[in-house]
């Protein structure tokens, strides 16, 4: 069968084919000459296309200095988190492509950050499907095969039926979404409108399926010629076998091994070592054992006959394959757009992916030219106010409350994973030994370590990255974070760079609460030591060297991240360089420059210059360790002398250091832990505040609740009321209909006769059972009978109308009533029985 296979041009074009036809073998050599691969046209990058096919990410176009601060910020280990979420290689191969990339405008990042936002909803939704099932390499095979005229294989052309069924099932899921509600569309741009734009031809989906079977083979029914081959080939091999094994047979002795063997499409016979057949064949193969492949003189014919039906066979499947090329040369341009949309959506779900995994916060990114449209205390909900009161009404260049490492928060999840996978597996070989019994010192080794393994997960649920709150004025150009070693300084300049770089490439920001982040046109980090996550300069001269490349490249949007600003030399020295290096980002550097040091000569520029701002990692003395919070408006203090005392360094010692290091010091120090303690105090408070004020607005929202509850259940009951009213005023007056009609049919009728006719009727109806229709006259004036009664003793009773609210018997409705209104000119009374109000003669009323 001719195919065009991935290893022969999926990466290049061909300059030159070769078939031979022989009979007994068929084949297609082509020579390679040309770099191919198809692209994404919405990619802005470049790929490096090695003659093996491998690709890799061109970083020609970017500054050492730029890719030096993206190494040391390990942006590439998260660019392959994020593209191990594609289900496609192409789609990973383009979505860390895209992620790499930073050269990107502040419309082309919103325009991704809108994508993500659509990817999110159709996962909220249910319309995102899995990209994993598209075979992409075997659509590219085939789409490329069309291009050049090759008949395509059984399993390309259902591969590329696969993506043709996977785009239509995206447009039946936002067509869906849309006819149950039409804002779906607008939530699911730019998204929807791609996939409604794709042209997916339904007369090649049928085509294909026509043609092709489920497991990619070319069906019986595809061509009539195919269908003679297949069966001549399967009559060849029925005889053969039939042959064979009666020969097999005829050689049968007790310590023969014959058996029937295939060797590249001919059937023949494969004998032991110590057997000789008695047949006549020719020797096919033969190894060092002894054995022997023969195939016997009689089967030769059959053979070739056998050889000539295959071809026939594979002739047939390549113009039926041929066919299936020619059908989607026809649409070839949508079946690229198609294919190339579904990269692209593949590459954006993984963004979506990934921020939905990991709980990200959708960032509000904004220009920082438009200074209006800072974040202030009185934007932020009502129940995400975290400002404290001093910055209240101030608008904030970066707002990141809660921010966690990407990379910690990657690596705590998957240890905790790991480790509820073990308790898992333990659990599962405790149950198999209990089933298969034996001695009992087992039982209690796996226990023990079931219960060590759970300790594990239940420590590292109680020890989860800590996050970082992160708020910086907008008049603020360095911030300045003092703090012990292993404080968290560095992973928090690492958190800030991340973030705003996740931001600009269309990722949510792992926050548990809303951001809001400037757009930087570059990140630079000057970060190593021996904390960091990845390797980096290490001496003096090359952090100033790459301070300086930094200082040259940056601009007024840049964001400058600084770790251990002025060390590596002489302190006093250093302390020097670095407040002059930090006052020259001030004032004509980059937008926000983020600076960790140990020197105390540097937390002294807030006072002098207001585009400075002071913070600390916060260290807890009693335990001595790092809470790795940061505590903001503070300067960090030594700690050094205080640890060496709770350690037990001997007092003669600690008294030197104190003395050493002055008196001046100790009282600044005095100074900053008071400052230290009012500040961890008011956050306190700020918590508290934030607590009640959620309580607060909970309560606020059940009272909303139950208020809406209780106006929808007095408007219900209302509902029944009436109806309830109108049922009986609709009974009440066919009542009075009946009896008023029953009463006008006899109004000259004397009551002794009615009596005695009704009396007469009563006795017939029960000595004879007559029929309800001879007995409807007699009861008719019975009634009429009785309703005369009536009306002539409360004519007898009445001694005169009576008066507005006086209460009275409504004898039809066998109720009381209070008067309301009385026209004795018309003969009327008004009265109000209950919930009813009517209007009703004097007559029907008894006093």
């Amino acid at each position: 069968m001719l195919s065009c296979t991935p290893s022969s041009i999926s990466l290049f074009s061909i300059s030159k084919l070769t078939i031979s036809t022989s009979p007994s073998n068929q084949s297609i050599q082509f020579q390679l000459v040309t770099p191919r691969i198809f692209l994404c046209k919405n990619f802005s990058s470049t790929l490096a296309v090695s003659r093996s096919g491998n690709t890799s990410i061109s970083n020609d176009s970017q500054p050492s200095v730029i890719l030096d601060s993206l190494r040391v910020l390990e942006w590439d280990q998260l660019c392959d988190t994020v593209a191990s979420f594609a289900g496609t290689s192409l789609g990973k191969q383009a979505a860390k492509e895209q992620l790499w990339n930073l050269n990107k405008t502040f419309d082309e990042s919103v325009k991704l950050l809108k994508e993500t936002d659509a990817a999110v909803e159709m996962h909220k939704y249910g319309a995102m499907t899995d990209f994993s099932g598209i075979d992409i390499s075997l659509v590219k095979t085939a789409i490329q095969c069309a291009g050049s005229g090759f008949p395509m294989s059984g399993n390309e052309a259902l591969a590329l039926l696969s993506l043709l069924q996977f785009a239509e099932a995206l447009q039946l899921n936002v067509k869906a979404a849309t006819k149950e509600d039409s804002e779906w569309y607008q939530r699911f741009m730019p998204l929807s409108g791609m996939i409604l734009e794709l042209v997916v031809s339904q007369s090649l989906i049928k085509f294909i399926q026509q043609l092709i079977d489920e497991d990619g083979s070319v069906k019986d029914s595809a061509s009539s010629t195919l269908r003679q081959a297949r069966d001549q080939v399967r009559f060849l091999e029925r005889k053969l076998y039939q042959l064979l094994e009666s020969m097999i047979r005829n050689e049968a002795k007790e310590t023969s091994i014959l058996e029937l063997s295939n060797i590249d499409g001919r059937w023949c016979i494969k004998s032991g070592a110590d057997i000789r057949p008695s047949f006549e064949g020719l020797l096919l193969s033969s190894d060092s054992g002894g054995g022997s492949v023969l195939e016997p003189l009689s089967a030769v014919s059959l053979n070739d006959e056998l050889q000539r039906a295959m071809a026939s066979v594979a002739k047939a499947e390549s113009e039926v394959l041929l066919k299936i090329t020619n059908k989607v040369q026809k649409d070839i341009s949508d079946i690229e757009h198609v294919f190339n949309v579904m990269i692209q959506m593949d590459m954006i779900n993984a963004r979506a992916r990934y921020s939905l995994l990991f709980d990200g916060s959708r960032p509000e990114l904004y220009l920082p030219q438009d200074k209006d449209s800072g974040l202030t205390a009185d934007a932020l909900p009502d129940n995400k106010t975290l400002m404290t009161s001093q910055h209240s009404q101030e608008k904030w260049t970066l707002y990141l409350p809660k921010a966690y490492h990407p990379l910690l928060l990657q690596q705590h999840r998957h240890d905790l994973r790991e480790a509820m996978k073990d308790v898992s597996n333990a659990n599962a070989e405790l149950r198999r030994r209990k089933q298969q019994g034996g001695n009992v010192l087992w039982k209690e080794e796996i226990s023990l370590k079931i219960s060590s393994l759970q300790m594990q997960v239940s420590k590292l649920k109680q020890t989860p990255p800590v996050p970082f709150d992160i708020f910086i004025p907008w008049n603020t150009k360095v911030v300045i974070i003092t703090g012990p070693n292993t404080g968290g300084k560095t992973i928090c300049l690492k958190t800030v760079g991340l973030a705003a770089m996740m931001a600009k490439s269309g990722l949510y920001v792992l926050t548990s609460e809303p951001v809001k982040i400037p757009w930087f046109d570059s990140v630079f980090a000057d970060i190593g030591d021996e904390q960091s996550l990845s390797q980096s300069l290490s001496t003096f001269s090359g952090h100033l060297k790459q301070i300086s490349e930094i200082k040259s490249h940056s601009t007024d949007l840049s964001l400058v991240l600084l770790d251990e600003v002025g060390a590596g030399t002489n302190p006093l020295e250093g302390a020097a360089l670095g407040m002059s290096l930090l006052e020259s980002f001030a004032e004509t550097g980059a937008l926000l420059t983020i600076a960790s040091t140990h020197h105390g000569e540097l937390k002294t520029l807030k006072y002098s210059n207001d585009a400075f701002e002071n913070a600390c990692m916060e260290f807890d003395e009693v335990n001595l360790k790092p809470t790795y919070r940061i505590l903001w408006g503070i300067p960090g203090r030594s700690n050094a002398i205080n640890i060496a005392e709770r350690l037990g360094i001997p007092n003669e010692i600690l008294d030197d250091a104190r003395e050493l290091y002055g008196a001046a010091s100790a009282e600044i120090n005095e100074i900053i832990v008071d400052m230290e303690r009012s500040k961890q105090n008011f956050h306190k408070k700020v918590h508290e505040a934030r607590h009640n004020l959620m309580l607060s607005k909970n309560l606020h929202h059940k009272l909303l609740v139950t208020r809406k509850k209780i106006v929808e259940h007095g408007i219900e009951e209302r509902y029944r009321m009436m109806q309830e009213v109108s049922e009986a005023a609709a009974a009440a007056r066919s009542i009075l209909h009946k009896k008023l009609r029953i009463y006008r049919s006899f109004p000259n009728q004397p009551t002794e006769f009615m009596t005695a006719e009704n009396s007469r009727h009563n006795s017939t109806i029960n000595d004879h059972s007559t029929s309800p229709e001879e007995n409807e006259p007699s009861a008719a004036i019975g009634t009429a009978e009785s309703l005369n009664n009536a009306t002539q003793s409360v004519a007898e009773k009445k001694r005169g109308p009576p008066s507005i609210g006086d209460m009275v018997n409504v004898p039809s409705l066998n109720k009381k009533a209070t008067v309301l209104k009385v026209e004795p000119s018309r003969g009327e009374i008004v009265v109000m029985a209950g919930n009813m109000k009517l209007k009703l003669k004097l007559s029907d009323v008894v006093p």
